[in-house]
């Protein structure tokens, strides 16, 4: 499992997408964040909500590649300050993974109040969280299951 943190990596603003390279020439940043990404059978991407969307970041770094999402599922978890959960930016986010390849899992994962939805301990301080996030986990793994053994068999087209 790997965790791309666009803080992390400090992307530059995209001008040349990671498949623009000649096989072996792009930069070392690239070259690290595409093979976590081929390695993986699926994504969680985890959004916060600023101005109603998504970090600015989290699209850069999404925009950066593409191949390397396809037939792979996604499954969007959202926070934000206010009662909503970052759901407005979940929304957007589904159209651009689609977009790329990775559809997403039906159920999306919202913390609403999320300066308060943990702990010290990070523990949920609410009792349905725990529970809706692992029926949220339970759902995206069976998609990683399903759609690993499709890819077994080849692409669609």
């Amino acid at each position: 499992m790997h965790f791309i943190d666009p803080e992390e990596h400090q992307l530059p603003l995209l001008q040349k997408m990671y498949k623009e390279y000649d096989e072996g020439k792009a930069p070392d940043y690239l070259e690290k964040i595409a093979s976590m990404l081929k390695e993986a059978d699926g994504f969680i991407i985890v959004t916060g909500e600023y101005n109603h969307s998504i970090p600015p970041a989290l699209k850069n770094l999404l925009d950066h590649f593409q191949k390397e999402y396809f037939f792979k599922p996604s499954a969007i978890a959202s926070y934000s300050a206010g009662r909503f959960g970052g759901v407005r930016a979940a929304v957007h986010v589904r159209a651009i993974l689609g977009e790329l390849g990775m559809p997403s899992i039906p159920t999306m994962q919202s913390y609403p109040k999320v300066q308060s939805a943990f702990d010290d301990n990070n523990e949920p301080t609410e009792e349905y969280t725990e529970k809706s996030t692992n029926k949220f986990l339970d759902e995206f793994d069976w998609y990683v299951e399903a759609l690993k053994n499709q890819r077994a068999k080849g692409k669609p087209y």
